[in-house]
């Protein structure tokens, strides 16, 4: 590393600020658009016609401007969601010029991966490193019961992403009482021949939705118990892969690489968060499960400067709630398609 390298790097480590927890934010979720091309029965509630119209959407010219000030306060990875972002036709565009910003050290995506098969490659040489891909099924049926999408594109998408190179494509199944617990050893089984991670997630009070109920609610340790019925589950050390929160072992005889994300369920989950989100109309959330929120958009479009971004960007830090708040009366002012996935 050059000696201008080394001092980059330095003065980004030194100005990274901690929240009022001392824990140190530097992981950035940016939603850049609240259009999906599915409808998830836990994520876009029914007749839902909430989409913000194209000039609230922020830019990419202004998604890009945050990032290069988020870089500059020593944030370090930055993941592309939506909605499903892969809607924006513009995506490419805007993945390579984050990766030219000095401190941005992962560029990342999360996508329903239905248009994953054509842009995979495009995406890749852009600059792209990792990729998320929702699965909740692998049953065709029951995956158009739960997303109202084709899972063969998906799998196309998939194929794609692994094939294009990427350093790490992850599949995210979110955990379904009564609808997929019969996927989940599928689900394992295909993960560990494509040699991917798997996440399980429990359902969030993202959405106003009929799905988001306690009857639908299944656990991370249930989850846990069913896959030990089939195989020998491995602990693996914390942060095993990425930022997350999720907790992994690894399937002794499969040798499966599972996940484990359980905001409801999890003691201390909130312990060490390191994130915040961009919403696609520009507001600034601290914390998924917190109301609170800060309106970065009307700054960029007074033509803010950018210490004035980023006093925002660091009042939104100062904000950062201790822990969620799903498990009290948390009702969701917006659904989760507008506030990033």
């Amino acid at each position: 590393m050059s000696e201008t390298s080394r001092n980059d790097a330095a003065g980004r480590t030194a100005n990274r600020v901690p929240d009022p927890f001392g824990r140190v934010v530097d992981y950035l979720r940016i939603s850049i658009t609240d259009r999906c091309n599915e409808r998830c029965l836990y994520c876009l509630p029914a007749g839902y016609h909430g989409w913000a119209q194209r000039p609230d959407h922020l830019t990419a010219e202004e998604v890009v401007r945050v990032v290069r000030v988020a870089a500059g306060m020593g944030f370090r990875k930055f993941r592309l969601t939506g909605g499903e972002p892969l809607v924006r036709h513009d995506l490419p565009d805007i993945v390579c010029a984050l990766k030219k910003i000095p401190g941005v050290e992962c560029l990342a995506l999360s996508t329903n991966g239905t248009r994953l098969a054509a842009l995979a490659r495009p995406l890749r040489e852009a600059g792209l490193r990792t990729v998320n891909v929702s699965l909740d099924a692998l049953d065709a049926a029951l995956y158009r019961r739960i997303t109202g999408g084709d899972v063969a594109a998906v799998l196309a998408g998939i194929r794609a992403a692994v094939a294009a190179g990427f350093e790490r494509v992850k599949l995210n199944t979110v955990l379904l009482r009564g609808l997929n617990e019969g996927e989940l050893w599928p689900l394992v089984l295909f993960a560990a021949e494509h040699g991917l991670p798997i996440r399980l997630i429990e359902l969030m009070p993202v959405s106003r939705t009929k799905a988001l109920c306690a009857q639908n609610f299944f656990g991370v340790e249930e989850a846990r118990r069913l896959l030990a019925q089939r195989d020998e589950l491995i602990p693996l050390p914390a942060a095993y892969l990425g930022w997350g929160p999720a907790r992994y072992c690894q399937l002794r005889h499969t040798g499966a690489l599972v996940g484990f994300i359980g905001p409801l369920t999890t003691p201390h989950f909130c312990e060490t968060c390191n994130k915040m989100r961009l919403t696609a109309d520009g507001k600034v959330r601290p914390c998924l499960g917190d109301h609170g929120e800060i309106d970065l958009r009307a700054a960029l479009r007074r033509s803010a400067t950018d210490e004035a971004v980023r006093e925002l960007l660091l009042t939104a830090v100062q904000r950062k709630p201790r822990e969620h708040s799903f498990l009290g009366a948390y009702q969701p002012c917006r659904p989760m398609t507008a506030l990033g996935g």
